[in-house]
């Protein structure tokens, strides 16, 4: 995961603190074989794993015939701070719900609830 950061001074005009533009070029693994590589990677699956169990997200159940099986998929971000160094390394787990039918592959749907705090 090749991480290059490059600063730019730009003249203020002003007696104030000078302005920078800080653009980084961070590529986020796109792939598990990619992810597997880094040790940050492996941490933040490791770590939204855990909470997934911890949480009770889902419940293995008995496979029928006529029901289709749900493949997932790791995304991987790399998040911020606003001086543009890495403030953390975050891994979701989606699932791939796009040919399932209602009714026969699911019963039930979810909704994420935000936090008060965020709105």
């Amino acid at each position: 995961m090749p991480i290059s950061v490059e600063v730019e001074r730009l003249s203020s005009g002003s007696a104030s603190a000078p302005a920078f533009i800080v653009s980084a070029d961070l590529q986020e693994p796109q792939t598990f074989a990619q992810a597997s590589k880094h040790h940050h990677c492996r941490a933040a699956m490791h770590e939204k794993y855990m909470a997934l169990l911890h949480n009770h997200t889902w419940d293995l159940v008995q496979l029928t015939p006529t029901q289709n099986v749900v493949g997932c998929k790791w995304v991987y971000l790399i998040k911020q701070k606003a001086d543009g160094n890495i403030d953390r390394y975050k891994a979701r787990l989606v699932a791939k719900g796009f040919n399932q039918r209602e009714g026969i592959d699911y019963s039930e749907t979810f909704s994420l609830v935000i936090k008060p705090v965020t709105i």
